[in-house]
Parts: structure tokens; sequence; C-alpha cells
């Protein structure tokens, strides 16, 4: 078959290209061969060798091996010198600064620097022309000596570093733990104080029924317009006095002492409450004859003198910064000093507790006295305190020191030049709850001027915190007789060891303390003596279900 003419004209197309192309290959490798001939003739004659040298250079740049080698070292060395940097400064994190730690990794840098710094190597690093492999060996093997010290010294602090950290975090845990400790104490302290301080329900509600007696039948109970028994102020008899607020606490310790009296109708009590409560302790008292006690209920404002001009306790009452300590309504005032939280309670500077500085001027026509906290039972007759030799002195109490504890220094600002001159900070403590006052050498010794002097130096609390018994330590500081313990024994409102023997052989055992035995918090095992002089079959009592 006739090949046609379209196939004809394909073939030679194909042939014309395909000779085209041998043709400029031919030539090509004509003038490369030819070219490169004339360069090295001319090279040997000298004439073009810096041309070649530049050629060469740019095809280094573009070829040479030993440039990523460089690029590494010169990161190893880098981040070396970084990591020593980063133990230096973590070494002073964890307070590693008196070892030689921080100066060992601080060299460890500062030799990465200076070798990099050598003016052969800034040399390698800056130049544009061949690498010099020589120069190039000798920084590999400077880097890689300096590394291996590095690895060595960081493998060997590394315990340390290790121990320092275990130690550091031991320390916040601790600091961490103390933090909420405190903040825990502080809680537990305000709510402790609250749970003491509080007046639990079913006690006002005593004394609101008591009330509501007294306003119901005003006559029974008021003795407005009556003549003074002549047995209230018969210094041949047996005189108490108790400053309460607290209707069923004041009516124990009569009941407690009036039962445990040989002759109940030869004692006299003097209870003295606030204007509120007085119609609660007129009926309270009035219920019952006591065993032919004698009771007398007052007020505090029936005594005339007790007034701002007269009582530095009144006076300060009134100053704002007084009632901003007292009665600013802030958590953190309030737990801001834990240890002498309870001396922010306002009781401590109510004239109620502040009435035992003035018993010469309130009952001026008693010899002697027996002065009965409303926290304290009675056990046992009390009239032995009478015939007890006062020795001149003015204040008979139970001392409460024992070893360091219970020194004037606890309760007084020692570091006061006033206080550090005239007062012995190791001087025995005694206790406020049952103390027998002569009050005739109350008056010989002036014991309320100097409470008054001392008192009013008192006005910004540097001589001494809060409450009453700094102010007693002070007063009767020379005119105090030590009696014999087992007159009086304390703490059983917070100290839950003391013995049952101890306690059967008080004449009067003190509830001091938080867990008062008319509170919800009581000790079980105390709560009995207290409790066995409440007058439960009263119809009060039962109706607001006390103590149960």
């Amino acid at each position: 078959m006739a090949n046609s003419p379209t196939k004809r004209n394909t073939s030679f197309v194909f042939s014309f290209r395909v000779l085209a192309s041998a043709i400029s290959l031919a030539l090509c490798i004509f003038f490369t061969t030819h070219h490169h001939h004339h360069h090295n003739t001319i090279g040997s004659d000298g004439v073009s060798h810096g041309f070649e040298s530049v050629r060469r250079s740019i095809l280094a740049l573009k070829t040479d091996p030993l440039k990523p080698r460089l690029d590494h070292i010169k990161k190893q060395a880098e981040d070396h010198r970084m990591l020593a940097l980063m133990y230096a400064s973590y070494a002073r994190k964890l307070k590693l600064e008196s070892s030689k730690v921080v100066r060992v990794f601080a060299e460890l840098s500062r030799d990465f620097s200076d070798l990099m710094n050598k003016p052969q190597y800034t040399a390698l690093f800056s130049s544009d022309g061949a690498i010099d492999e020589s120069v190039l060996r000798q920084l590999e093997k400077e880097v890689k000596e300096r590394i291996k010290t590095a690895r060595q010294v960081i493998g060997e602090a590394k315990e340390s570093f290790d121990n320092q950290l275990k130690i550091q975090k031991l320390k916040d845990t601790i600091f961490s733990v103390n933090e909420q400790l405190t903040k825990a104490k502080k809680q537990g302290a305000f709510s402790s104080l609250i749970a003491a301080k509080s007046i639990p329900k079913s006690l006002h509600c005593i004394s609101m029924r008591l009330m509501e007696e007294r306003i119901a039948h005003p006559e029974k109970y008021s003795d407005e317009g009556k003549p003074t028994a002549p047995e209230l102020e018969d210094p041949k008899l047996y005189h108490y006095a108790i400053f309460s607020d607290n209707v069923v606490a004041a009516s124990v310790v009569v009941n407690s002492a009036t039962k445990n009296a040989k002759e109940p109708w030869k004692h006299v009590f003097h209870v003295v409450t606030d204007k509120m409560n007085l119609g609660a302790m007129q009926v309270m008292f009035k219920l019952k004859n006591y065993n032919g006690a004698h009771i007398e209920v007052k007020a505090v404002e029936d005594y005339k003198f007790l007034n701002s001009s007269y009582v530095p306790v009144l006076r300060q009452l009134e100053s704002a910064n007084l009632q901003k300590f007292y009665f600013e309504n802030k958590l953190e005032n309030a737990t801001k000093d834990t240890t002498n939280m309870k001396f922010r309670n306002p009781k401590y500077l109510s004239i109620l507790n502040h009435l035992r500085f003035y018993l010469p001027e309130m009952y001026p026509k008693l010899h002697r006295i027996l002065f009965l906290d409303d926290d304290i039972v009675v056990q046992k007759d009390l009239t032995g305190l009478w015939k007890i030799d006062m020795d001149g002195k003015v204040n008979g109490a139970v001392e409460t020191c024992f070893g360091s504890f219970h020194r004037y220094a606890q309760y007084m600002n020692f570091s006061h030049p006033l206080i550090k001159a005239k007062f012995n900070p190791k001087a025995c403590a005694w206790a406020y709850g049952m103390n027998f006052f002569d009050l005739d050498a109350w008056r010989r010794e002036k014991c309320t001027e100097e409470y008054h002097y001392w008192q009013n130096l008192n006005e910004n609390r540097t001589l001494w915190k809060l409450g009453t018994l700094p102010p007693g330590l002070i007063t009767f500081y020379s005119t105090t007789k030590p009696l014999e313990k087992s007159w009086h024994v304390l703490g059983l409102g917070y100290n839950p060891s003391i013995s049952m023997e101890e306690i059967k052989n008080a004449a009067v055992v003190h509830f001091n303390g938080n867990m008062k035995p008319w509170l919800d918090i009581a000790m079980n095992q105390f709560k009995p003596l207290w409790s066995k002089f409440v007058d439960y079959e009263l119809e009060f009592v039962q109706a607001c279900n006390f103590g149960l």
C-alpha cells in the first residue's frame, strides 16, 4: 500500500528535529571542552587565577559540607551556654548561693561565651569564604570538651537540685498548712467565743418569763418604798456580793451557799444586776425563801455615785476609739489577735464587771464581805473565812501560780516603764471568783483610789490588755493574803484533768473558762456539780425546757 502525503510530511519533521538536537549537543560539548581547556591554560600562566578563586568560593558556599557542621557546633555551644545560665538562675531560686553551684554554672556559661568569641572562631563565623577545616576541627574539639564538662557538672548537681526542690516544696507545703491552721484557729476561737458568750435560748426564755411575771404582779415583787431590812446592813452577819446578769447562775450560787451553810439565816446575799435583768432577778429570789437567808436585789443604776465623772471605766466606754474596738462589726477585727480575743468582749469593760472595785462605798456599814462570781458552786460552809486573821491585808485569795505560769508577767506589759518600775514580773498571781475582802483595811489602804490611778493610765490599753484581773493584781499587789487552795478550786470550765478528789475537798469550785455549766459545751463530768442546784421544779424553768 502506497504511503500517503501526510505520513511522509510527519516523518520529515521528526527527522529534522532529531538532527537539530544532535547538532546542538555536539556544539555544547565542543564549546564546554574548549572553554575548560582555555581557562586551564590561562591559569597556568597566572593571568586569570582571581577569577577562578571567586568561582570556586561561590560554589563552596553552595556545596561545602563544612558549613552545616559549623552551624551545628555553634548551636550546641549556644544551647549549653544557655543551659548553664538557666541552672545558675535555678540554683539562686533554690537559695543555693552559699554553695559553689551558682558559681560553677556561671563560669561554664562564661567559658562557652569566651570560646565563641576567640578571634580565629569569630573569623570562621563571619567569613564568606571557604571554611578552614583544621580550625573547625579545633573548635569542635573545644566545644565538645566544654559540653562534656557541663554535662558532668549537671549530672553531679542534679541530686542536689532535686533535694533542694523537694525541700522547697516541703517548706511551701508547711507554710501553706500553717496558714490554713492559723486561719482555722482564728475561726475556731471566734466560733468558740460565740458559743461561750451567747445566751442560750432556754436561759433567755427563763428571764423573759420571770420578767413577764414581774410586770403582771408588780406589787408582789417590788421593794420600792419599803424600809431597808436591818439584816442587810448588819456587820455581825455573813455578807456576800454577787454581781451578775444571769438569773439562773446567780440563783445557783445562792442555792449552793445556803444549802451548805450551817446557819443560813445568818447569811446575807447582795445581788446586783443591770436594769434590764432587775425584774427577773427580783422574781427569782422571791419565789422561795432560800432556807431563811437574806437576799437583796438591786440594779447597778441604783448606786448613783457610779457615773462617768467618778468611774474611769464608764468614762472610757464613752470614747469613740474604745467603742470602735469593741463594737465595730468586722470579723477580721474580732479574729486579729486570737490569744486576747476574749478581751474584746464588752463585758470586760462593763461597770457590772468592775463593781468589785467599789465594795466599800456600796456597803459602807460593813467590815468584811465575800465576793463570789456567778460561775461558782459552793460545796461547804464558808463561815470559816470570817475567822481567818487577814494580817492587815485587804484581799484574801487563792494563788494560781506554778512554775513560770500565772505570774504577773503574763498579765501586764513589763516593757512599759511604769509597770517595770512598780511590780515584780515573777510575783504570783491569784484568782478572782472567791475573794474575801476586809473593807476596813481597803478604806485604810485607799485601794479604790489606787485602782482609779492605774485604770486612768491604761486608757490606751498599753499597761495591760483588758479585764478585771490585771487591775486587781495591781490594786492589791502588796495587800493580798494567800488562802489555802482547798477554799477555791478553779478550771472546771476548761480543764478536764482536775481530779475528783480535789473537787470533793473544795469549799468552792469555779467554772472559769468558756465551758460554762449552763451551756451545751459544758464538760459532762463537771456539769452535775452545778445542775443539782438548779431549781428545775420552778414552772418558769420547766416551761423553757432548761437543761434538756
